[in-house]
């Protein structure tokens, strides 16, 4: 039975692409506004990127540190050459929206028992920031970091915060992520996974696969 739903945050339960969108719209952004979604996916990939390769140097740093380096990446990569916006758009990644159907889902979660937390790469004052920004407390009974274990996911050490702060067993666990690497990865550690596949993307070929495979979150209520 499951009794613990836990949530990857950015890009599971925050709009990781809201940042680079709503700068675009700003006046006088008309040089982003002509590149901001792939700026946005490239600061998304090379963040992920670099906290991969981090965990397998064993050179962490906390994930802004990697997110700064991400965005000045993807800046490059466009010719933004523009130090205010860099200021702007690492600002904006603490104030990103909630994807629609979340605070309805986890208010759903909550009136019928289940406990729900976040897991994820973000530093606790990330994490703080965007649950605040987002309103989503009140329905959050934690929101874990992997700077409690120093290595990124899908590590191994980042899925036993769960059970030492529930003192609940894997298969107790709902993992809810929109990355299919980590998705996969909390299955093999042995928890109950849904993939919440927004774009479409095919299945990683990895060494075990989700449960559950959602366009988005408004299901996830009928899984537990």
């Amino acid at each position: 039975m499951i009794r613990v739903c836990i949530f990857d945050a950015y890009g599971t339960l925050f709009d990781v692409a809201a940042a680079a969108r709503v700068a675009a719209g700003e006046p006088g952004r008309a040089a982003l506004a002509a590149v901001w979604p792939q700026l946005a996916e490239d600061w998304r990939r090379k963040q992920l990127e670099y906290s991969w390769l981090r965990a397998v140097t064993g050179d962490y740093v906390p994930f802004w540190e990697v997110t700064k380096d991400g965005l000045d990446w993807a800046m490059d990569r466009a010719g933004l050459d523009d130090m205010e916006l860099r200021e702007r758009l690492l600002a904006l990644y603490w104030e990103l929206p909630a994807y629609r159907e979340v605070p309805f889902v986890l208010a759903q979660l909550k009136a019928k028992g289940k406990a729900c937390a976040i897991l994820s790469n973000g530093s606790p004052d990330m994490l703080e920031g965007a649950v605040e920004s987002a309103g989503l407390g009140e329905f959050l009974q934690a929101s874990l970091s992997v700077e409690a274990v120093g290595t990124f996911k899908p590590a191994r050490a980042v899925y036993d915060l769960v059970g030492a702060r529930f003192g609940c067993t894997p298969q107790e666990v709902l993992f809810v992520s929109s990355n299919g690497w980590d998705a996969a990865g909390a299955s093999a550690y042995g928890f109950e996974t849904a993939w919440v596949n927004r774009a479409g993307l095919p299945m990683d070929r990895l060494q075990a696969a989700p449960a559950h495979v959602l366009t988005d979150l408004s299901t996830i209520p009928e899984l537990v």
